[in-house]
């Protein structure tokens, strides 16, 4: 052979090694995010996920892509945009944002494992088989909601004991919805509260039904939980503000957006731990074999600008227990 052609050879023999490594390497892996409500308003929840996959080695955008399905708080859209993952062939799907999303995503696949973020009893809405053992293709973190309803209505009692009757804004379209106006009624009764409901199924409601709590005289609000009401927070907030009226929310983001408390679950530690638990199934964990976890940390934050506005001293015993004080 001669030296020339010789070296044109090995030249190009060196240029295709590159490209054969490349070739040889993992695809990326992709997993499929569902959530019921409306991106801008859950960008906490999408960070707190993105902590828990990097904590197990995960980057979005570096050895991970993640493909966001989003309903915009319109549920009979999930089951399509749960369906679309599954075509995308995901390696995973993250179901968040309530019930509906988790329902949504195991009605579209039993062989794509699904991990949920959702503030329900996951054995009691059909989704796996049991806390310890999930069995099938779900697993995740649940965190509590319904059972927090009374210590919200006590805490605003500890504020304003003078408010005899108590406003409580409602979103029943689903079970724990329902469930939670079911748990309130009770432990208004038991602290001797008179109780002024308003159901909404859309954010176009919520004027109507302040309006309704102003002409029953209530001198404080419990807002439920709901993907309906994270969606739309700040009308919430500037609505109890614009009406006087002492409310409670049940996420820390409301408190941080000017309504004046909050008691619930974290948002940001259930996440981060249904980050981390894709992250163990990327890495070959099954899901019916990973325990449903419960996010134990709760946290009562309170916004002292607002109390100010609003004329209210807090009273030490809640000060000391707050977790958070917004100055």
């Amino acid at each position: 052979m001669r030296r020339r052609a010789f070296i044109t050879l090995l030249g190009g023999a060196a240029a295709a090694w590159p490209l054969a490594a490349g070739a040889q390497q993992p695809a990326m892996p992709v997993v499929g995010f569902v959530h019921a409500g409306v991106a801008t308003a859950h960008t906490h929840v999408v960070a707190a996920l993105r902590l828990g996959l990097k904590e197990s080695g995960y980057v979005e955008g570096r050895n991970l892509a993640i493909e966001y399905r989003w309903a915009n708080n319109e549920n009979d859209r999930l089951p399509e945009l749960a369906a679309d993952l599954v075509r995308r062939q995901v390696a995973v799907i993250a179901a968040t944002g309530g019930v509906p999303s988790a329902q949504a995503a195991k009605a579209a696949t039993s062989t794509i494992p699904i991990v949920l973020a959702i503030g329900a009893d996951p054995v009691r809405v059909g989704l796996v088989a049991s806390l310890n053992r999930p069995g099938g293709n779900v697993t995740g973190v649940t965190f509590t909601t319904t059972e927090l309803m009374a210590k919200r209505l006590d805490l605003l009692r500890e504020l304003v004991p003078q408010a005899a009757t108590v406003a409580y804004l409602a979103d029943t379209r689903s079970v724990v919805g329902q469930e939670m106006l079911s748990e309130i009624l009770v432990a208004a009764g038991v602290l001797g509260r008179q109780l002024a409901v308003a159901e909404v199924r859309s954010e176009y409601e919520f004027e109507a039904a302040f309006a309704s709590f102003v002409e029953r005289r209530s001198g404080a609000l419990v807002v439920g939980a709901s993907v309906l009401f994270d969606s739309h927070r700040d009308k919430l907030v500037a609505l109890a503000a614009r009406h006087k009226v002492p409310a409670i929310y049940q996420a820390r983001e409301y408190a941080l957006e000017g309504g004046l408390m909050s008691y619930g679950a974290s948002y940001q530690d259930a996440f981060r731990l249904a980050g981390r638990y894709v992250g163990q199934i990327l890495k070959g964990a099954n899901p019916a074999d990973l325990p449903v976890e419960q996010s134990s940390r709760f946290e009562l934050v309170i916004n002292m600008k607002t109390a100010k506005t609003l004329g209210l001293d807090f009273p030490p015993t809640l000060l000391i227990r707050a977790e958070e004080l917004i100055e």
